[in-house]
């Protein structure tokens, strides 16, 4: 059976360029991500096992605004090790004009489940949050249908 080693990259569309690059430049690079590449055609972003790439839509679709619930992405959740850590990239949030959905707080989701959720210029939601140990993968968590918490 194949073992995954994680997400290589995630790449996120976005309909214009001028305001959502300063955004993602900040904010990957405030979470420890190197800026890997940076033209007119996108940037990307690696560090912590884990690719962003940010690129530009169509022209037909300059228009549009991210719908969550239509089929396709829904969010994006990076892992960050400490809760100080959510706390920080919240700060940068706020810094670089995110739409907050709520600031850093506890959630149902697992024990100790500690994150913050907010929106890029398009409406794209970014979670990150922490959970210590093993968290659903604890002994006795983590069962199908166990949650108690929807998923915003």
């Amino acid at each position: 059976m194949p073992d995954i080693n994680g997400i290589a990259h995630i790449q996120l569309t976005v309909t214009n360029m001028a305001r959502s690059i300063p955004f993602y430049k900040r904010l990957l690079t405030g979470m420890g991500l190197t800026l890997v590449l940076d033209n007119p055609l996108g940037i990307y972003a690696v560090g912590g096992r884990t690719g962003v790439c940010i690129s530009p839509s169509e022209a037909p679709y300059d228009n549009e605004r991210f719908k969550q619930r239509h089929p396709g992405l829904h969010h994006v959740c990076f892992r960050a090790r400490s809760r100080e850590d959510v706390e920080e990239i919240h700060e940068i949030a706020k810094e670089i004009g995110a739409t907050i959905i709520h600031p850093p707080q506890e959630d149902g989701f697992a024990p100790g489940y500690y994150s913050v959720l907010f929106e890029d210029p398009d409406g794209i939601r970014i979670e990150a949050n922490h959970v210590p140990g093993e968290g659903l993968l604890a002994p006795g968590l983590g069962q199908v249908g166990d949650a108690d918490t929807t998923w915003d």
